[in-house]
């Protein structure tokens, strides 16, 4: 046997769901670019679930069912409440999202009818929690979710308590989307994993989330908006990021160990970031991502991937830093969920085996002669 350090470039499973192809991005075949701008996230939902674009009575029928579910148990809101205010948002979702099994009846219910059900559930749920955490945080009461609007819509609206302007929901929406899935990322094989062993869906949704939670992988867009933060200004960008290049320092948002031609995502939250800069009548974070690009691209060859403009498009949707990978996970459910349902379509426990490094023909001494 020969370890190969990250499982690069081993293929672990065959997967229908989603695919990277020579640096482009499909889900069920269909091109990234063209739901990006003509999808709505419930149909991209749905089309990873069933392998189908919905038709309108399906798609109409699962928006009845994201609204009827989107609402989270009185219990849930106690426990948020109880959380200490300094607790991590991923933790708090993390804890959150595997107490929803306890106040489900049909947690350990197997079939696929039921697994469909508690699937539509959790990305029902899951936008609610997000937003009652934040409000939580902020000394604030959560808002219910509105009936019959689109989560992207109910989010923001949860958010503030205010009605959001159509270019904040359509750029929302166009976010969900791109970070529906994407193949057999960290946090996606852990949910697989466990729900390998046949364990219950929230457990594998809680094993995503705490993949998701580590900063190599769900954490970049924080750290690039903090990036923006410490800037501050545009004439401040060049000697700053010069500064961090000259130190060798990783710049955040840059690179991506499977597009090596760049994101294809990223053209996409590019645009959103410049529509919302307009719409507040504010491009300055805009235009210092931009100005950042320019350098880090030109100097070091490496182009930026989902998590750089995905910061100054939550920044501008006025949505605070410690939400971005929370977010992310609202939408990623739909991913994580599709998976799951497939891993028990066509189960096999996974065990990979590990290349032994340690020492050999060891005898064993008795304490009192070691």
């Amino acid at each position: 046997m020969t370890a190969t350090k990250g499982l690069e470039g081993i293929v672990a499973t065959t997967s229908s769901i989603s695919s990277i192809v020579d640096g482009v991005l499909t889900y069920r075949g269909y091109n990234i670019d063209d739901l990006a701008v003509n999808a709505d996230f419930e149909e991209v939902a749905y089309l990873l679930w069933f392998g189908k674009l919905p038709d309108q009575e399906q798609l109409q029928e699962l928006r009845s069912q994201l609204s009827e579910y989107a609402a989270i148990p009185d219990e849930i809101i106690t426990q948020l409440k109880l959380y200490p205010k300094e607790l991590s948002t991923m933790a708090a979702l993390r804890s959150a999202v595997s107490s929803l099994a306890l106040y489900d009846p049909e947690a350990d219910d197997m079939s696929r009818e039921s697994n469909v059900t508690k699937t539509v559930k959790l990305q029902a749920q899951l936008p609610t929690i997000v937003a009652a955490i934040a409000r939580i945080r902020e000394g604030l009461e959560p808002i219910a979710p509105k009936k019959d609007v689109s989560i992207a819509e109910n989010f923001l609206y949860q958010l503030t308590g205010k009605d959001p302007e159509e270019t904040a929901i359509k750029a929302f929406n166009q976010a969900l989307v791109l970070h529906a899935d994407h193949e057999l990322n960290a946090s996606t094989f852990a949910a697989r994993v466990t729900v390998a062993t046949l364990s219950d869906i929230y457990s594998g949704i809680t094993s995503a989330i705490g993949a998701l939670k580590g900063p190599l992988h769900g954490g970049a867009n924080e750290a690039v908006a903090k990036t923006l933060e410490d800037i501050g200004s545009l004439d401040q960008v060049d000697s700053y990021i010069q500064a961090k290049l000259d130190n060798r320092e990783k710049i955040m948002g840059f690179g991506h160990r499977v597009y090596k031609n760049g994101d294809p995502r990223a053209k996409h939250l590019h645009k959103m970031s410049r529509e919302l800069g307009e719409m507040n009548g504010d491009t300055t974070l805009f235009d210092m991502s931009v100005r950042i690009e320019s350098i880090v691209t030109g100097q070091k060859g490496l182009k930026p991937n989902v998590d750089f403009y995905s910061a100054s498009v939550y920044t501008q949707l006025g949505i605070k830093r410690d939400l971005f990978t929370p977010i992310f996970a609202m939408s990623r459910v739909s991913g994580w969920t599709a998976h799951i349902l497939e891993q028990y379509e066509n189960n096999r426990l996974i065990r990979p085996r590990a290349e032994y490094t340690g020492p050999i023909d060891q005898k064993y001494v008795s304490p009192e002669l070691r």
